[in-house]
């Protein structure tokens, strides 16, 4: 009998380990990658906390935690998500792609006409218990999701070959060849367009700066088609587009086309449309080298109008000093810079790619946040990575550390 029930042991989990290894994910994960995101998730909770506790206390009943509790949930659920994603098969990554992008577009026309009220935007679905879901932040994932399967699938050198190999001499075959180089092309386009003019109906200005961004980096790194001299043009389009919404804000939405304003002219009305730019610089320059002190900023006595949100930084600036946000901004360096690392080093191009979209996307959210608060750039916001108050944003954030998790788990070996 105890033969007996070994060898239909060892068959069940014979059976069981081909379906578990198309599933899971082994191998040790990158605990230098997990380390940078551990210190940015406590940090940012930390400030966001420190940030916010005088407007928690004044709007809400006087509960300074209300805002630091509802964070914490959705950082918990977030850590939570992160591991189990850790352990996901890029297999099950690559299936998720298309089904992803369909619930995100999905999403993306359903909180047009499905939102809370909160003036001009229709940016969050309201969900039972008071929460809200904002589906700009699983349009961002889902996007890199997509790009990294389909720049994956449609670019395998066996896949051009193998269709293009049959189409030679006619010009019916040469018209086929040139459909057969540039449709992938055109797919990403349209892919990108249709999600960022969603994002631009909800009147979120910076959702759709954040995406725009992403997708046209990842095509620039993931396309192969697209010849340097094109993206050239398309650079100086983009350039001329900026300098006419400069010269001409009104062609914006109102409430971005205000802020575009008062960027142009800072001193213009510094107790008006300036005056949380205003409040922001102040914070920045009374931190000094090495702060006021943790707890103790001024600006966040009224002065900066919801601190916890896009000007977060501010705080930290004033409370840390030139010597604490440089040390953060080290954190977000080294986040990059271990993700590429990790996309570098992966032997399968969905994975790279994937790492290499998500890691891109948290350095270009916390450089425009920084040049906002810093005044480097109009107020668009766009909030702070980690540190920036939002369920949806952190749960989503983290959930994408999760991937880059799994596939260091499948990378090789990097040299330390």
């Amino acid at each position: 009998m105890p033969a007996q029930t070994a060898v239909k042991t060892r068959s069940s989990r014979a059976a069981k380990e081909p379906f578990l290894s198309k599933v899971l994910a082994y191998g040790g994960f990158d605990f230098p990658f997990m380390l940078i995101v551990t210190l940015l998730l406590c940090c940012g909770l930390v400030m966001m906390f420190s940030a916010s506790f005088v407007n928690a206390t004044t709007h809400h009943g006087g509960d300074a935690y209300y805002f630091i509790k509802r964070q914490a949930v959705f950082a918990a659920a977030g850590v939570a998500a992160m591991f189990l994603l850790s352990k996901i098969n890029l297999n099950v990554l690559r299936a998720l792609a298309i089904p992803a992008l369909a619930v995100a577009l999905a999403l993306l026309v359903l909180v047009l006409f499905y939102h809370t009220n909160n003036g001009v935007f229709k940016r969050w679905i309201p969900l039972p218990g008071g929460m809200t879901l904002q589906p700009s932040e699983l349009a961002k994932v889902a996007l890199i999701l997509f790009f990294a399967y389909a720049m994956e699938k449609y670019q395998k050198p066996s896949y051009a070959i193998s269709r293009s190999a049959s189409l030679a001499g006619s010009r019916q075959n040469r018209l086929r060849r040139f459909l057969l180089r540039w449709w992938c092309t055109g797919l990403y386009m349209a892919v990108l367009l249709a999600m960022v003019a969603l994002i631009f109906l909800e009147n979120h200005v910076s959702g759709m700066i954040i995406t725009l961004g992403i997708g046209g980096l990842m095509i620039f790194i993931g396309e192969q088609r697209i010849p340097l001299g094109l993206y050239v043009i398309l650079a100086a389009v983009g350039v001329l587009a900026v300098l006419i919404v400069l010269k001409n804000p009104g062609i914006l939405p109102e409430h971005a086309a205000k802020r575009i304003e008062a960027f142009q002219n800072p001193m213009a009305d510094p107790t008006g449309d300036n005056w949380q730019t205003t409040q922001s610089l102040l914070a920045v320059g009374s931190g000094g080298w090495f702060g006021q002190g943790f707890g103790k900023s001024i600006q966040k006595h009224l002065y900066l109008p919801e601190p916890q949100n896009d000007f977060v930084f501010a705080i930290v600036c004033e409370e840390l000093g030139f010597v604490g946000a440089a040390v953060i901004l080290l954190l977000y360096v080294a986040l990059v810079w271990r993700g590429f690392m990790i996309a570098l080093h992966t032997k399968e191009r969905f994975g790279s790619l994937l790492v290499i979209g998500i890691v891109m996307q948290v350095g270009l959210q916390a450089a425009l946040n920084i040049g906002v608060v810093t005044a480097v750039l109009p107020n668009t916001g766009i909030p702070l990575p980690f540190f920036s108050y939002g369920g949806t944003a952190l749960l989503m954030l983290l959930a994408e550390m999760g991937i880059v998790l799994a596939v260091s788990r499948v990378s090789r070996e990097i040299k330390r």
